[in-house]
């Protein structure tokens, strides 16, 4: 959830620790420090707040200077966000930052008081802190094999020790940590971006291996301490992608993205008309004999997968179940060997999908992953891997990420339902020239942008909404809610537009505020029931349908009229006015859009 940098090399490390922590912002954070080794000193400031913050205090203080340390920026989960409990944490000969969760932290905490250890902060890294100065007797390395023996749950460490002034040292487990290489020094960061200024080359660190950095070079061993050679990495994207590019937010520039985004994923996998995923290992032959799909997720992803549960039931008459992957593993799922397992996830390295991932190859299913990250450990772990390249997604709330997992679905759902045969071929080569041209149809419907605004004006004063649909209108009204209420903070909920009448509808009240989505033909005048129900009660309510269905213009208040297109499609269309909606409504409220509070990019712990 929070992000890790650190840097060895021939240039003042402040500025650059500072400059990795600021790429790595939009992943979220309450607090942030540095470690500098200084003068054979390790010099640390910290504080709650953000790196604005964390500057003001060194003008204030003073600035440390040198060419080695650590820093990080914390989203609060053992303790609440204070300068104590801030990174770094360590004491005078040791400084570690951390990423993860330290299950036995209690049982070490209580060892180690009673070894004479005092505790300043509420922190479970305080206590992994503490037990590699309880350990250390002047070999760095060894220290770290014994505490990482000792330790249980998720981390990713960054490491100084003052007796070593020039290198840095660090070590992960099921919480992602890359290693930077550069002429001018190397680093290590939680992620791409951090570095990006610097070099585009890194190593991807596996479990339980640990790196010493230097100026010159970069050493791997495993927890026998035998060395281990690595491939270098090369990012596919460069530092022009991670910034705004004139937009005025993060989220506004991956809105308008989408276009891009989607040709980029889709174009590899159209061969001659027709849905190709052999490039990612997945045969037609093997689609034939999957007997049911679980498609695993979280949030925005999970969103996704139920768009894809039912184009894929409804094309290729497979049964598809998805789970929230914080559950899967808890209701002991009834998975075969002949099932296919899909977890989807932008960063690759959600730690509930990740787990997820793991109970499924137990099982013998295949596994099958559709992530935006190359070498993430959940595509590492993936019997098929499915990248989305969308390039860099930095706002918290997912756009382009969401529209490209869609792509992913679609294709997969054609290729199955034609593998299977209850397609034809010319069906399915219509379908996909259809998912082909989403593209230029999402350029047309980007210019609705003042008729989104408008609809956020209405929605700003409004302490709660409802989003309702039928089908696959139902699906992403789904994701329509989560998007107004991350990033604007107003209370929001989806239900499908039947079931108003069975509880939901006794909230309507005047001039509530409900965002109706009816683009399924077979399914409209249905929808516009619901909508008649609620519109009788006095909720102002917004209609986002095709065109050809706007003519009873009283049924709704406000209305976001699309292109049309096959109803199977339409989700990837009438997904851009509720992302604009939500948007729109964030900054009218004056809300931190790309860094909504409590929210982390990547989700690295259960």
């Amino acid at each position: 959830m929070c992000g890790i940098v650190g840097y060895v090399g021939r240039e003042d490390c402040v500025d650059i620790l500072v400059d990795g922590l600021q790429k790595l912002e939009y992943r979220g954070y309450d607090s942030a420090g540095i470690a500098v080794i200084q003068n054979n000193q390790i010099v640390v400031k910290k504080t709650k707040g953000r790196l604005s913050d964390l500057t003001e205090k060194m003008k204030e203080e003073g600035r440390p200077k040198g060419f080695c340390g650590i820093g990080h920026t914390r989203w609060a989960t053992h303790g609440e966000p204070s300068d104590i409990n801030s990174h770094p944490h360590g004491n005078k000969r040791i400084s570690i930052v951390h990423n993860g969760i330290i299950e036995n932290y209690r049982e070490i905490k209580e060892f180690l008081i009673a070894q004479g250890y005092g505790f300043e902060s509420e922190t479970d890294t305080e206590t992994v802190a503490k037990l590699l100065d309880y350990y250390y007797e002047g070999d760095p390395v060894q220290t770290i094999i014994n505490v990482i023996k000792e330790v249980r749950g998720a981390y990713a460490l960054g490491i100084v020790f003052r007796d070593f002034p020039d290198k840095v040292f660090a070590v992960r487990k099921d919480s992602p940590l890359i290693v930077g290489t550069s002429e001018n020094g190397n680093f290590i960061a939680s992620d791409v971006p951090a570095i990006l200024k610097y070099t585009r080359d890194y190593y991807l660190l596996e479990q339980n291996e640990i790196a010493t950095l230097s100026a010159d070079g970069v050493k791997f061993c495993d927890m026998y301490k035998n060395e281990i050679k690595k491939e270098i990495q090369t990012a596919d994207w460069d530092l022009d992608a991670a910034e705004k590019g004139g937009y005025e937010h993060f989220m506004l520039k991956e809105i308008n993205e989408q276009p891009t985004a989607i040709r980029t994923t889709i174009s590899p996998r159209i061969v001659d008309g027709m849905p190709y995923l052999e490039e990612s290992g997945m045969t037609k032959e093997m689609l034939k004999n999957y007997r049911r799909i679980f498609i695993v997720a979280c949030g925005t992803a999970m969103h996704a997968g139920l768009v894809g549960k039912y184009v894929i039931e409804k094309m290729a008459r497979v049964e598809v179940t998805v789970d929230i992957a914080s559950e899967f593993r808890y209701r002991d799922p009834l998975i075969q060997k002949e099932d296919l397992v899909i977890l989807i996830s932008q960063s690759g390295e959600t730690a509930d999908t990740l787990a997820a991932l793991k109970l499924a190859k137990e099982r013998g299913a295949t596994t099958m992953s559709v992530v935006n990250v190359k070498g993430s450990s959940i595509a590492r772990e993936s019997d098929i891997v499915v990248y989305t390249h969308a390039g860099p997604e930095i706002s918290v709330a997912s756009t382009k990420a969401y529209a490209v997992q869609l792509s992913i679905m679609y294709l997969l759902a054609f290729e199955l339902a034609y593998a299977k045969g209850v397609i034809s071929e010319e069906e399915c080569r219509r379908l996909t020239k259809e998912l082909e041209n989403i593209p230029e149809k999402i350029e047309e419907i980007l210019v609705l942008k003042e008729r989104c605004q408008f609809i956020a004006s209405r929605l700003v004063s409004s302490e709660s909404l409802l989003y309702i649909g039928r089908g696959l209108d139902y699906a992403l009204s789904m994701e329509g809610s989560l998007k107004l209420k991350e990033i604007s903070y107003i209370h929001s909920e989806s239900y499908a537009a039947g079931e108003l009448k069975h509880g939901t509808i006794s909230l309507i009240t005047e001039d509530m505020p409900v965002i109706a989505v009816a683009t399924q033909s077979d399914l409209f005048e249905k929808t516009l029931s619901n909508i008649k129900e609620v519109k009788a009660r006095g909720a102002k309510v917004t209609m986002i349908c095709r065109e050809g269905t706007e003519d009873d213009k009283s049924v709704a208040n406000h209305l976001v009229v699309l292109p049309n297109m096959d109803d199977v499609m339409m989700p990837m269309l009438a997904l851009v006015p509720m992302q604009y909606i939500a948007y729109y409504t964030a900054v009218l409220k004056g809300c931190d859009v790309d860094k909504p509070r409590n929210l982390a990019k990547s989700v690295t712990v259960e």
